[in-house]
């Protein structure tokens, strides 16, 4: 954690309300697309992530300076997004299309059919991201698309790094079996 934060989160605990806007500037993007990338709907994840903006503020006090800011601004994220879920009975899936930013290469504009492959690629994974249980689904998206560590994920989800280690795997292999499911032909692009 940079000295800024710490310095930042300092102020945030005396009552510094604009330390606080400063501080989440930062991580206000990435905690949203965790949340879009957990729930699959923007106005859900808007929400979500202003619900869980709002209980970082108000337990800021209780941040210990264990772990980074980020693992525990994201933990609040993920959660924030369980609880909604759980509220609303139902599950949503994650979605890659709507939740990442594509910026198209030079050699993309160049080349549509290229752009319109990846695409459909990424539509694929999507629906094959929705057969996957939630616990593995999560920590696939955490690593695979979001590039967190295994530690952070651990810290970030509260569990085990084995157990992170073997719910990658596990989701990997799933994605990959129902990614083949629906279309063999992709065996190229997974391996």
């Amino acid at each position: 954690m940079s000295d800024i934060d710490v310095y930042l989160i300092k102020k945030c605990i005396d009552g510094d309300l604009k330390s606080f806007e400063k501080l989440i500037s930062k991580y206000e993007k990435n905690a949203f697309a965790i949340a879009l990338r957990y729930l699959g709907d923007y106005d859900d994840a808007s929400d979500v992530t202003q619900d869980a903006l709002i209980k970082v503020y108000k337990n800021i006090s209780k941040f210990r300076f264990e772990s980074s800011f980020t693992t525990w601004l994201y933990r609040i994220v993920i959660n924030t997004s369980k609880d909604f879920l759980k509220k609303r009975g139902n599950q949503k899936i994650i979605s890659i299309e709507d939740s990442m930013i594509d910026i198209p290469s030079e050699n993309k504009k160049d080349n549509p059919e290229e752009h319109a492959e990846e695409k459909e690629v990424k539509n694929k994974v999507n629906e094959a991201l929705q057969n996957i249980n939630e616990e593995n689904r999560v920590v696939v998206v955490l690593k695979d698309i979001q590039g967190f560590t295994y530690d952070e994920i651990s810290d970030i989800l509260q569990i085990p790094i084995g157990t992170v280690r073997s719910r990658i795997s596990r989701g990997r292999a799933m994605l990959k079996k129902e990614i083949l499911k629906q279309n063999p032909d992709y065996l190229s692009l997974i391996g």
